[in-house]
């Protein structure tokens, strides 16, 4: 199924960008009308992800996030964060709770609740190389949001 409506930025890997993701996020998926609470739901999850990508791909430096949003007839949206960091070694381990790399300071729950407010969370990465990671969330659709 094609995109009704894509949405593709870049920005470096500043904490301050992920309120910006988590904003721009919300203010493009309106279209679709959401409930407040899928709403929210949507800007958790990106929150989650971009905050990993910023912490975890690049530790010591900055470095691109890529955050991709389509838009489907069906309600659905995919959300995809991307980053040319350092990736993870090993996808499994990383996405069981309560795992981290990111020291004492973090609690390891990003994947869990990345996996709690959307309907399917995939996570493909390279060491070296970086991560990319795919949400999908269905949006009740009401009558007046139908294209």
């Amino acid at each position: 199924m094609k995109p009704i409506n894509e949405l593709r930025m870049t920005f470096p890997s500043r904490s301050a960008n992920e309120a910006f993701a988590r904003a721009a996020v919300a203010a493009f998926a309106a279209q679709l009308d959401p409930a407040v609470d899928e709403l929210a739901d949507l800007r958790t999850a990106v929150s989650e992800a971009v905050t990993n990508a910023i912490v975890h791909a690049y530790p010591d430096e900055l470095g691109p996030v890529t955050l991709t949003v389509q838009l489907y007839e069906n309600g659905r949206i995919t959300l995809r964060v991307r980053d040319k960091g350092r990736g993870i070694e090993n996808v499994e381990k990383a996405m069981e709770p309560l795992f981290t790399t990111g020291g004492e300071e973090r609690s390891g729950l990003g994947f869990s609740v990345m996996q709690s407010f959307t309907d399917r969370v995939r996570v493909r990465s390279t060491p070296g190389k970086g991560t990319t990671v795919t949400m999908d969330k269905y949006i009740a659709l009401r009558a007046k949001a139908r294209p």
